[in-house]
């Protein structure tokens, strides 16, 4: 079975530790043995290296005219460059996504940038706060499906807040049906709790 790949979206100074845990229940397994039905892929404007908050540097899969139109869903990894100028040319590619029906998953800064161009509007979300993304502006009207939570599924739609990597992930594993509800849940937890008993 061919795996479906799954596009991290990468700007300048990303956030490091935002799609971690995503990224490797994604491409070996929610838990070790687990089925792998995806392979992680990266993004950014063009191929060139973008280097995250932490200082790691990333050589992009794809940039914006390359990629793929078979994918199974975007990961928008918050950072400091969504309320830049480059980050427009992300726009079309979450509008065709979320039209075709695919995942969107934005967190931090990222959900931000959903909000500031309408993605928002008629989901269940979250942010960093509702006052955060209400600085959105005026294409940003869903502020009665705000949810003060770390991180908020709706249909194909996940936000997070920035300290939500775990909840961000948990989200995106049921929002693709990577795994069974009782291996995300467990692998959630151990995550969360370690090695320790419960």
């Amino acid at each position: 079975m061919s795996k479906k790949e799954v596009i991290f979206i990468l700007l300048n100074g990303f956030a490091d530790w935002e799609g971690a845990y995503i990224s490797i229940c994604l491409n070996w397994g929610v838990k070790p043995g687990s089925p792998v039905k995806y392979t992680v892929k990266t993004l950014s404007i063009s191929k060139e290296p973008v280097i995250s908050i932490g200082g790691f540097k990333v050589l992009p899969d794809y940039g914006i005219n390359d990629m793929p139109d078979d994918y199974a869903g975007l990961v928008l990894i918050g950072g400091m460059s969504w309320r830049s100028p480059e980050a427009l040319q992300i726009v079309p590619l979450v509008e065709k996504a979320i039209k075709d029906k695919k995942l969107v998953a934005g967190i931090c800064d990222a959900s931000f940038f959903l909000g500031v161009h309408g993605f928002l509007n008629h989901v269940k979300h979250t942010s960093n706060g509702l006052e955060y993304i209400k600085q959105a502006g005026d294409k940003y009207i869903g502020e009665a499906n705000y949810i003060n939570k770390q991180a908020v599924r709706d249909g194909n739609i996940v936000t997070a807040n920035g300290t939500a990597a775990l909840d961000f992930c948990r989200e995106v594993l049921y929002a693709l049906d990577a795994d069974t509800p009782e291996n995300i849940e467990e692998s959630y937890q151990y995550y969360t709790n370690g090695l320790s008993p419960k």
